[in-house]
């Protein structure tokens, strides 16, 4: 399809031939199997270094594991606002978050744990990682990004197909998920009385990971040295 005017470049959206972007759609999601596939693979390594990581250390670090596949029609409006032409080239090779993971770990040591098993898997490229736990955005969200390149074996040859990982504590991802919520509740246009209060609770998240953290350590050195007093 054509959504381009040779005198003003792209088109805006209001103005894309809904039918055939409707057929379009079908091809689209044909043409981005991939990203499936990768996610398969992302997911298959996830579970086998926790359950590894549960053997060893009698500790799983992973809660939850969340994944999906952006829309078509969200990976075309991606595009159109870099000013980049519709494509599944464009798409592939310029838009990383095409397919994405969220890990939610217990505690926040065990998501530089992952970080740092996940850098150790030779098949695995972290192209670009963003620490927002270290350097939280200003309303108060937490989590570690890092966009990956996973190798995906076709019958026509190996694909590396760009995966975006999110990974954050419970405290976190319910935080984050309510943000979100009033995010669009209010069309983006959060009052400020509202973004205060988000910022204290993401506060308060924090603090409740530190704790709960706090607690595990003592309950792991009472269960070495079996002295009730560490608990204290």
């Amino acid at each position: 399809m054509d959504r381009t005017n040779k005198n003003e470049g792209l088109l805006p959206i209001s103005e894309w031939n809904l039918d055939d972007l409707s057929n379009e759609l079908i091809e689209w999601k044909n043409n981005l199997i991939v990203y499936r596939f990768a996610l398969e693979e992302v997911n298959t390594k996830l579970k086998i270094l926790n359950e590894e990581f549960q053997f060893i250390h009698n500790h799983n670090p992973i809660e939850h594991i969340k994944s999906r596949i952006k829309d078509p029609r969200g990976i075309m409006v991606k595009l159109n606002r870099k000013g980049l032409g519709i494509t599944v080239e464009n798409a592939k090779e310029h838009i990383h978050d095409i397919a994405g993971v969220r890990i939610t770990c217990s505690f926040i040591s065990d998501i530089y744990d992952l970080y740092e098993m996940l850098k150790k898997q030779s098949d695995l490229k972290i192209i670009e990682v963003k620490d927002y736990i270290e350097n939280p955005k200003p309303n108060g969200y937490k989590s570690l990004h890092l966009i990956i390149k996973v190798p995906v074996f076709l019958s026509n040859g190996m694909e590396e197909v760009f995966v975006e990982v999110q990974i954050r504590t419970i405290a976190m991802d319910f935080w984050a998920s309510l943000e979100h919520k009033i995010y669009y509740k209010f069309d983006k246009g959060i009052p400020e009385y509202l973004l205060a209060e988000l910022k204290e609770a993401a506060d308060a998240a924090h603090e409740l990971d530190v704790k709960m953290k706090k607690i595990k350590d003592r309950v792991d050195i009472y269960q070495t040295v079996g002295d009730a007093q560490t608990l204290v």
